[in-house]
């Protein structure tokens, strides 16, 4: 193994074995580890760590004081069968954990992007595919494998080795079992869980711990059990929740995420 001192290029402190290309830019206090190869147009915020035999491919911009940890592979081109080589990106916001040997695929079509936010924990193993949109401050436990076009919105908890389809969208503060299969939408502040997935209710205590009022959970409560127990069509579910209950922040990111997926007749929504 060859050893040396670690190599400092405008602020930043690269390993003497890692390769970096000239026209990646790399912002004060990046560390890039042993035998990391870091491709061209990449660009690396300030403070962020890359650990170890790591990739980072082209057309990835990676945030602020990000910490990314051994093997991961992050930009490595779609495996979509319908890419034909376009320019395509991976945008990671700021403060994300990636842990050992994740990957983040480009997007598909021309100029698009697979987008993280900012403050997430991507746990080991995790593939996140082509144009994806990972929210803020989500948990992704081990093995989570995601198809392309999954979006996960702020909040939510991810089990491990759960698999979601593509196209499917995860609501906010929602948290799903480990090993569950998800193949519907997922609404806002749900537990869900099995394989197939099933809704069991109300995250009751994800709510808690996000300071979500009591006031609060109980209109959401109320609005649960009409949209998935009072036997109505979703329309007329929708309908019925914006006219009877107040009209909170809550319950109005439930009315929308609903109304925004009920079109999708393939994937429908988990009940």
């Amino acid at each position: 193994m060859r050893s040396g001192t670690d190599v400092r290029v405008s602020g930043s402190v690269i390993h003497p074995t890692a390769v970096v290309d000239k026209k990646t830019k790399l912002a004060a206090g990046v560390g890039v580890g042993p035998y990391s190869v870091i491709g061209p147009n990449v660009d690396i915020g300030a403070g962020t760590k890359i650990g170890s035999h790591c990739v980072i491919e082209q057309y990835t911009t990676i945030g602020r004081k990000c910490s990314i940890f051994t093997g991961a592979v992050i930009g490595a081109v779609t495996q979509d069968l319908k890419f034909k080589g376009e320019r395509s990106f991976v945008k990671i916001g700021n403060n994300n954990t990636i842990r050992e040997y994740v990957t983040i695929n480009r997007a598909t079509n021309k100029d698009s992007a697979t987008r993280i936010g900012d403050n997430n924990l991507i746990m080991a193993y995790t593939h996140i595919a082509h144009d994806c949109r990972i929210g803020n401050n989500v948990i992704i436990a081990n093995a989570g494998t995601f198809a392309g076009y999954v979006t996960i919105e702020d909040n939510a908890i991810i089990g491990g080795m759960v698999g979601i389809h593509q196209f499917v969208n995860i609501g906010a503060l929602a948290i799903i079992g480990g090993c569950s299969k998800v193949v519907k939408h997922v609404p806002p502040y749900s537990m869900v869980d099995g394989h197939p997935a099933k809704n069991y209710g109300l995250n009751v205590i994800g709510l808690k711990r996000a300071g979500i009022s009591q006031k609060a959970r109980m209109s959401l409560r109320r609005a649960f059990k009409i949209l998935f127990n009072s036997g109505l069509s979703l329309p007329h579910a929708l309908k019925e929740v914006e006219q009877t209950l107040p009209k909170s922040k809550e319950i109005r990111n439930l009315v929308h995420f609903l109304k925004t997926v009920k079109s999708d007749t393939k994937r429908g929504v988990c009940k």
